[in-house]
């Protein structure tokens, strides 16, 4: 293709934007400048379904929402069903495999699974009928999401449980532990994974599902057998690459007829070249995936799978060794995928591409599109045809409701953390949303909230996320509530988080949680006190029923000599005053978890200062989803910030940190992003041991500063408590159980709901 050099060009433009990209455009907030949304809401014509309106609620992984033998349950279908009646036009559901006994990693022990299946028992059909019922009677549209299972980036357990090596396409390492290899399919179950996809989508299709959603993306089996680089077979019908994805449309189509969707999900490019460069070649786990499928056979093949019986296709970049790259994380732009869609959409258009139905393709963009105006403005500048909302719609699924009636200021806004959506299921739970509550909990709790019985004069001490959050929620069970801030501003730990640029979404979370609070105080039975630090006497003078601790975390402090020097402070100091650090050259951070690594992206970027990360921990980012510590512990590297793990700490002095390395070659590299942190309740038994080898080093700083991340600010409850202030006290958010935005908003949401 001529264009070929262009493509490519495009391509390492976009990925260089990622790391610098609030340098060169404004972050996206929840305006309502281009209302009426006049595009979102035209309908589009897909095969022979109409979809009224241009939003796609993404696949967000239904794991454990099903029963254990796969039949969606109550659960799962009020889930979808929530999203139905919030306005979304087409509905994609979660992963559901059609390689059990074939993929040991998508089946548990006993024939059971985590999955959502749509084949094994007639009782499964009845689940998915279910499901098509609530969403059609809601009118959406409802795709399922075939996959044609794990393989290489499935849980290796199976080794363990079934005696059974992970899959591929050819040997490769497992994603999860890179010692255990991954066994090359054979040609006949492969094939028999094609018959299973033909009979699920027929199965589907007398389920009343409206179509077929193609999972060949992001690097899992589908795309392993569909992309060079894991494709490596020498011999057979599936040594061609593109063989396997189009043979199993071929199949689908043959099983449903001419006049059912059909949807695949696909990436422009692994871009693993464009992401590690050099490293392809030196880092073992990632050498054989050099020859990764460029964007001109990506172009051809998606033209191919077109004739074969493709409708429509959402596109985005990179794969699990990248991983913040198909699951942008809150330090990404919005839109971030934008000039992928028009790079496909201009293609067809260019080639005059049409389906098989004899319409033009649709190409649905995905990537951090949850603001009206921006998702609007999308549609209006042709880069795609339809827009895809997967954890805005988790966040608020009245989204598509609010923007139609112009009520954007209402939308609660995904904040990117991948804490609950994610996290949740990886560590053994199953998707949720750090900022609504009610997330994969629709069947326990209404919408609405019931009145309580008794009405209760309640105070509610702390203005961040769980303050408000118990606050509203009080509000509306009838109470009466006084809500107390030390501070002149709502939002608690949020104000400091969301200084930095990256951060651009916790602080459009805080501005949001104020219009909460600023509508709360038109209801006669609220009143908020800012500046004013509520203690046990005024508490008591008051005579609360109740009371809700809701006073956040604080600050830890450490012991290291030299720690009170002038030029040393804590990290939230640092956010609320950047001045501090204004005549620094050099800054050592000590601690590496997210709050020294999101500092010192800050620093680095923003503030072009040399910085130094130090920690005692072999890895950084610990306790955060692999796609967020992945995006800021690249481009950290790319920046050039020094990273010192398994390194203590031993003095602080005017111009310089003294610490004791392990210099040992058995220390991690502290950047390594193509690997995950596994759960600590997972042990890799085949790690290799950090030996100690222990060198004292000097780095020569300016400024140190503290990011020992924070504790629980519960000695106001303890107090209030041994003194009986009131007949009830409770305490909510961080101050009960230190964590983020989503244990401290559940908690406050769950306690006050009964009160």
């Amino acid at each position: 293709m001529a264009n070929n050099i262009k493509e490519e060009k495009v391509l390492n433009e976009i990925m260089k934007n990622f790391g610098d990209w609030f340098n060169s455009e404004n972050a996206p907030e929840m305006t309502h400048k281009l209302y009426p949304y006049t595009n979102l809401f035209s309908p589009i014509q897909v095969n022979r379904l109409k979809l009224k309106n241009r939003i796609v609620m993404g696949p967000m992984g239904n794991i454990s929402m099903s029963e254990e033998s796969g039949r969606p349950n109550h659960q799962m279908i009020a889930y979808f069903s929530e999203r139905a009646k919030g306005g979304v036009g087409l509905i994609t559901t979660g992963l559901v495999p059609v390689s059990h006994k074939i993929d040991p990693s998508v089946t548990e022990l006993g024939n059971l699974t985590y999955f959502p299946r749509i084949d094994r028992s007639r009782s499964n059909l009845a689940g998915w009928r279910d499901l098509a019922y609530a969403c059609h009677s809601n009118g959406a549209a409802v795709f399922i999401q075939l996959t044609a299972g794990l393989g290489r980036v499935g849980n290796p357990q199976c080794l363990v449980n079934s005696l059974k090596l992970p899959v591929s396409a050819s040997w490769n390492p497992n994603y999860y532990i890179p010692q255990i290899p991954c066994k090359p399919l054979s040609s006949h179950k492969l094939r028999k994974i094609i018959k299973n996809a033909g009979q699920a989508s027929a199965d589907a299709k007398a389920s009343l599902i409206d179509g077929v959603y193609l999972h060949g993306h992001e690097g899992y089996l589908m795309e392993q057998l569909t992309n060079p680089a894991f494709n490596r077979r020498k011999i057979g019908h599936f040594s061609s690459w593109q063989a396997f994805g189009i043979d199993m449309v071929k199949e689908i189509r043959n099983r449903v007829g001419d006049n059912y969707p059909i949807m695949y999900r696909i990436d422009l490019s692994l871009a693993l070249n464009a992401t590690y460069g050099e490293k392809m070649a030196k880092i073992k786990s990632l050498k054989k995936f050099r020859k990764e499928r460029r964007v001109e056979e990506t172009l051809t093949y998606m033209k191919n799978l077109v004739e074969a019986g493709v409708d429509m296709f959402d596109v985005d970049l990179g794969c699990y060794d990248n991983w913040w790259l198909p699951h942008p994380p809150a330090s990404m732009p919005s839109g971030c995928f934008l000039e992928v869609s028009k790079l496909v959409k201009d293609y067809f258009k260019e080639i005059g591409l049409k389906s098989n139905a004899g319409l033009d393709v649709p190409i649905v963009a995905v990537g951090k599109l949850g603001y009206p105006d921006f998702a609007e403005k999308a549609l209006r500048d042709e880069k795609c045809d339809m827009i895809m909302l997967a954890r805005p719609l988790l966040a608020d699924p009245e989204w598509v409701n609010k923007a139609y009636a112009g009520k954007v200021d209402e939308i609660i806004p995904c904040i990117g953390c991948h804490e609950a959506c994610i996290k949740e299921f990886v560590d053994g739970g199953h998707p949720q949303c750090a900022v609504n509550p009610r997330t994969a909990f629709e069947f326990e709790f209404s919408k609405e909230i019931p009145q309580a019985v008794q009405k209760k004069k309640v105070a509610v001490i702390g203005a961040g996320p769980a303050g408000v959050v118990a606050s509203k929620t009080l509000i509306e069970r009838g109470h009466k509530v006084d809500l107390y801030e030390k501070t002149d501003k709502i939002g608690g730990m949020l104000i400091p988080a969301g200084k930095a640029k990256i951060k651009y979404e916790i602080e459009n979370y805080r501005k949001y949680l104020e219009n909460v609070v600023n509508t709360l105080e038109k209801n006669k039975n609220f009143s908020l006190l800012l500046n004013t630090e509520a203690d046990e006497q005024l508490l008591k003078s008051k005579k609360y029923d109740a009371i809700v601790v809701a006073t956040g975390s604080k600050q830890n402090k450490v012991k290291i000599e030299g720690v009170d020097n002038k030029n040393v402070a804590y990290a939230v100091d640092v956010y609320n005053n950047p001045k501090l650090i204004k005549k620094a050259e050099n800054i050592t951070i000590i601690g590496g978890g997210d709050n020294g690594c999101e500092l010192a992206y800050m620093l680095a970027y923003e503030y072009g200062k040399n910085v130094n990360i130090v920690d005692v921990a072999p890895n950084f980012m610990t306790h955060t989803c692999t796609a967020n510590c992945g995006h800021i512990l690249h481009y950290l590297e790319q920046k050039g910030v020094k990273a010192y793990n398994c390194t203590k700490t031993l003095k602080i002095e005017k111009d310089k940190v003294i610490i004791s390395q392990n210099v040992s070659k058995t220390v991690p590299n502290p950047y390594n992003t193509w690997q995950p942190i596994l759960p600590e309740n997972i042990k890799n038994p085949l790690a290799k041991k950090i030996k100690d080898q222990y060198e004292t080093k000097e780095l020569l700083t300016d400024f140190t500063i503290i990011a020992f991340g924070t504790s629980s600010n519960n000695d106001l409850f303890y107090k209030l408590q041994s003194l009986n202030v009131a007949k009830e006290i409770y305490n909510v958010g961080d101050s009960n159980r230190q964590g983020k935005v989503f244990t401290a908003v559940k908690t406050a949401y769950r306690r006050c709901r009964d009160i």
